[in-house]
């Protein structure tokens, strides 16, 4: 019986049938205008996936960019760098390998904190921790996603009256699985430390943390199933045959407006209008249902290791800017100190680029005053297929930046 099933559990995580063979992952370097213009031209003129900065109109002078190109042109592409005299490198030589080793084995028998989780085991372990938990850890479904999946949301505390609350979500983007796997170590943290290490036990005591482990639910089953490089929802829209739009270019925002798109074949699609995903309107109408108790926004991404801000739909300066830069250079301290691993940190349309749509924004613009982003190690030698080895050490240091946000939320939200 445990043989069959253990032959299942591998076929399923198998099934795979985009592949990536001889696909690359460019790092280019534009110097000037020129350069820009080359990139844009060969973005015009074939597909290139995006991975930072997630499209090609945010590519500017100065600023790094990280393409994927599919193995058919990728030579053709090498020769106009070099000719162009652009400085570029290639960050993947092999994006199908990567995703082969992404996974330390194909074999998926149970749920595992250092492995990344499908959804369907995901949704096991956390009915399984909340009812093996039920003094801290509660579930309730969110919401419904476009091809009927439930949305689960975990409410981790101690339970008391008048608690201030801290939203924590993972899974925005469906092919950041580091994003993922990070929620699930935050429970894992809550549920094994409550009780004998101070600062938490004192946290979960004061605080409510509303967790969903998986927001785009569908999104990530298609990373699973067919496409590891998938990025949107799963959406049917209007007119088109292009699937899906960026949950985090759907929210009223500045709602499509700079770095995000009109177009539906868009990875930064920003939808029919705002909140027009079952996912986002989900989150939207339970963070405005809980305004009076939530105090801080958490969204967690992936990759390029920051912690960003508001504002990202503009250059403004948001009213509680110096207090949220202090509590992210804190945070960032905290963090750095386990690994050493450097974050930069500091308001989104400034530190990355300028995004529109985003559920930071909308979420401080609407009350919740400590609204930060995470995104996730590395810095592109893996991007979104970061190995499993680095699960362990990435959760543990973010969770001490979690910490150092959330001790300040309750010392003076």
């Amino acid at each position: 019986m445990w043989s069959m099933l253990l032959l299942v559990s591998i076929a399923a995580v198998s099934a795979d049938p985009k592949e990536f063979h001889g696909d690359k992952v460019f790092r280019v370097f534009p110097q000037n205008e020129e350069h820009v213009e080359i990139i844009k031209s060969i973005a015009s003129n074939t597909q290139l996936d995006f991975w930072a900065p997630e499209t090609v109109s945010l590519v500017t002078v100065g600023h790094r960019a990280d393409f994927r190109a599919e193995y058919e042109v990728v030579y053709d592409i090498q020769a106009l760098l070099e000719k162009s005299g652009m400085p570029y490198e290639i960050m993947i030589g092999n994006v199908q390998e990567a995703v082969h080793t992404q996974r330390d084995s194909n074999i998926r028998a149970v749920h595992s904190y250092v492995k990344y989780n499908d959804l369907d085991t995901i949704n096991a372990w956390s009915a399984n921790i909340a009812a093996q938990n039920s003094g801290l850890v509660s579930r309730s479904q969110l919401g419904t996603s476009y091809e009927g999946r439930p949305i689960y949301l975990l409410k981790v505390g101690k339970s008391g009256s008048n608690k201030k609350a801290v939203v924590l979500d993972c899974g925005f983007h469906a092919r950041e699985w580091i994003s993922v796997a990070f929620c699930q170590w935050f429970v894992k943290e809550a549920v094994e430390k409550y009780g004998s290490d101070t600062q938490l036990t004192n946290l979960l005591n004061n605080l409510d943390f509303y967790v969903v482990p998986v927001l785009n639910v569908d999104g990530y089953a298609y990373t699973w199933s067919t496409n590891r490089m998938w990025r949107k929802t799963r959406s049917v829209n209007s007119g088109t045959t292009c699937i899906g739009t960026d949950p985090n270019r759907n929210f009223n925002a500045g709602w499509c407006t700079v770095g995000a798109s009109s177009r539906a074949c868009d990875d930064t699609y920003c939808g029919s209008s705002p909140e027009s995903e079952r996912e986002t309107k989900a989150l939207a109408n339970f963070i405005r249902n809980n305004l009076s108790s939530i105090k801080g926004y958490l969204t967690i991404h992936s990759y390029s290791q920051m912690l960003l801000f508001p504002y990202s739909y503009s250059y403004a300066v948001a009213k509680d800017h110096t207090e949220l830069n202090t509590v992210a250079k804190n945070a960032v301290s905290q963090l750095t100190s386990l690994y050493k691993t450097k974050y930069t940190y500091g308001a989104g349309g400034t530190t990355i680029y300028l995004a529109a749509g985003g559920s930071d924004d909308w979420a401080y613009d609407a009350g919740v005053k400590y609204s930060f982003t995470f995104e996730l190690r590395d810095t592109g030698r893996y991007g979104f297929l970061l190995p499993e080895s680095q699960i362990q050490a990435t959760s543990e240091e973010t969770i001490l930046a979690v910490r150092s946000i959330a001790t300040h939320i309750l010392n003076n939200a």
